[in-house]
């Protein structure tokens, strides 16, 4: 205790005196350092309001409140739809929108923007939809169901958008896909329609005279026939002679048909009619028209029943290409889809409305194929050329030329092309993103090399640096 007295004595001796000014020294809290105007909130759950407070919208000018702005566009919530459509493409210049022309989805588009399902952006640039169409059918051709993918409102109105629709363009119904559906890549099937009158088979009928061709009723020995030509398309084979352009080595030229057969026939007019349907994977330019070019020449006795194994080598043929009139896409098949969602999404194969979509056909499609086939003989008058075609290729036949395409062309049925073309998009994706993953790989282990060789060149330049010094010391030593 003596000690802790003398040490504080000595302390009050040694250090300086203060100048006795009156004042007292006192804490100073940090309430009292702060402005009132920063006081902190005493409740803290007012703390967010306060520092936020430049979100409000009400200002006062003068002393009186303004009044409040306009609310921002609200957006409206938007997911991926499968809509199925029918249409007849006889006015029409295809599926496929196309600037100066006639179109489908021109038609389809703008009846969407007119029920607000669409923006003016939207309208002009369908890509911002994910527009996508499940297969393009070119210039006269129609669709019983076409199915096209895009991204609408959850809360969609058939009957507000065939409002907006003519006749010929009938919408049937609209569901609900996955995110990432596209109505041409999930599509593993696609079935075409062929209706042509059943005289073109017979060879023994005169096809000048009206009459016998309304007399005409086709047997059952001539559908056998017909049953047995179209098996030989079944499967896989090269169709490098049914298109333009493709090579026996193109393998491209490789198509799967699933089925090719008599559907129905059926009298309209007192003309019989007989309805052809082809399911394949996929189908390239004319090869529908060629497919039955070449039936009907056989069927009629004008080339041997052994071009059937000669057009699928490597030899080229020249088959004739049947008028493309009676063509129509009659479905689209997700058998793989249904199979994979069939627990969380609605099914494609539209069986609600197929009476819809029968009555549709029926009376919007099939009556200007057979007006077509009465009133303007399609068939016949391409009977006539028929007899004259020559199968072995000729110099002097016409060649199209890259870039152009005939008018009368029915079917654009190049989707793999376009599955094609979406592949090396998806591939060149992926390897861009591989291709990236490597350069980090590589800028990452360059980091680390560089990191490495400055260490290494540090610790030369330490050695190096000391032994300079050992050098200069030797050197100094030497000279003493």
């Amino acid at each position: 205790m003596t000690l802790l007295k003398l040490f504080v004595n000595t302390l009050r001796q040694n250090l300086p005196r203060l100048p006795n000014t009156g004042t007292q020294l006192r804490h100073i809290t940090a309430m009292e350092v702060a402005p009132e105007s920063d006081k902190l909130v005493p409740n803290k759950n007012r703390t967010r309001f306060r520092k936020r407070q430049w979100e409000d919208n009400t200002t006062k000018v003068n002393g009186a409140p303004e009044e409040k702005r306009d609310k921002p566009f609200e957006r409206i919530k938007r997911k991926k739809m499968a809509m199925l459509l029918g249409y007849c493409g006889v006015d029409y210049y295809g599926m496929q929108r196309n600037p100066g022309v006639r179109t489908i989805e021109e038609d389809l588009l703008k009846a969407l923007l007119e029920a607000k399902y669409i923006n003016e952006e939207d309208f002009t640039t369908q890509q911002n939809t994910q527009f996508q169409r499940s297969s393009r059918t070119d210039k006269g051709v129609s669709a019983s169901r076409q199915v096209v993918s895009l991204k609408l409102p959850l809360e969609v109105s058939v009957e507000e958008i065939n409002k907006g629709l003519p006749e010929c363009i009938r919408v049937f119904d609209v569901k609900r896909v996955t995110n990432k559906f596209n109505s041409k890549c999930k599509c593993n099937a696609r079935t075409y329609s062929y209706t042509l009158p059943t005289f073109a088979f017979e060879p023994s009928l005169s096809i000048e005279s009206g009459d016998e061709r309304k007399r005409y009723r086709i047997s059952s020995d001539k559908m056998q026939q017909i049953n047995s030509v179209l098996g030989y398309y079944k499967g896989t084979k090269c169709y490098h002679n049914f298109t333009e352009k493709k090579h026996f080595q193109d393998p491209s030229s490789s198509r799967y048909m699933m089925g090719f057969s008599i559907d129905k026939v059926f009298i309209e007019s007192d003309l019989e009619f007989a309805v052809l349907l082809v399911k394949g994977q996929s189908f390239m330019l004319h090869q529908i028209r060629k497919m039955i070019g070449l039936t009907i020449a056989v069927c009629r006795g004008l080339v041997d029943i052994s071009i059937m194994d000669k057009v699928f080598g490597k030899e080229k043929v020249m088959i004739p290409t049947a008028p493309g009139l009676g063509l129509v896409l009659d479905k689209v098949h997700y058998d793989r889809y249904d199979t994979k969602f069939k627990d969380s999404h609605d099914s494609l194969t539209w069986t609600e409305v197929e009476d819809t979509v029968q009555k549709f056909t029926h009376e919007h499609i099939f009556p200007n194929i057979i007006k077509g086939e009465i009133q303007d003989e399609s068939m016949a008058t391409w009977l006539e050329k028929l007899k004259g075609h020559s199968y072995e290729p000729s110099d002097d036949a016409p060649v199209e030329k890259d870039g152009e395409k005939d008018d009368t062309d029915d079917e654009q049925d190049d989707d793999v092309v376009e599955d094609e073309e979406n592949n090396t998009e998806e591939v060149k994706h992926k390897n861009e993103e591989a291709s990236e993953k490597k350069n980090e790989v590589s800028e990452v282990k360059d980091e680390r090399s560089e990191e490495n060789n400055s260490e290494k060149v540090g610790e030369k330049n330490e050695v190096s640096e000391g032994k300079v010094e050992v050098g200069e010391v030797v050197k100094k030593v030497s000279e003493t």
